[in-house]
């Protein structure tokens, strides 16, 4: 599993032109499921956003987490993180999960990431095309990959 996250001050998404999900200070999250993702990895991704120090304490060091920041969290699916970009100038996207499995580890993400931040996340809609705003703060933009962690 991939995820993309950036700390935001805000962030958005639309899909079909209406408001999907809205959060003010807190965290964006890009996420991907690959083939071989499971809910191990899914627990994994939780603990290690939830847990991640990069909000600034009072002395201007990242050494808060969201959960400590109050903050809130706006995670979209994305597909094209599982891109292969070895060959050629058109990324392949076969290593991206098949629908069925990557949307019910996306719910799963969604569901214990809301548990461990008291409801504090959005999300967007699974499998539709979206537009996205994010007012990134630092900017801080951390990738990560549940097999690394």
């Amino acid at each position: 599993m991939k995820a993309i996250i950036q700390r935001v001050t805000a962030a958005y998404v639309v899909a079909d032109g209406q408001l999907a999900g809205e959060i003010g200070k807190g965290l964006f999250i890009l996420l991907g499921v690959v083939h071989e993702d499971t809910q191990t990895d899914v627990e994994k991704l939780i603990g290690k956003v939830a847990r991640m120090r990069i909000f600034p304490d009072q002395q201007g060091k990242n050494n808060l987490s969201v959960i400590e920041v109050y903050g809130e969290a706006l995670v979209v699916s994305n597909f094209t993180l599982a891109a292969n970009c070895r060959k050629g100038n058109r990324p392949d996207y076969t290593g991206a999960a098949p629908p069925d499995h990557a949307n019910q580890l996306y719910e799963s993400f969604i569901t214990g990431l809301k548990e461990v931040l008291g409801g504090r996340v959005e999300c967007g809609v699974f499998g539709a095309s979206m537009e996205i705003s994010a007012q990134c703060h630092g900017p801080v933009t951390i990738v990560l990959d549940s097999r690394e962690l």
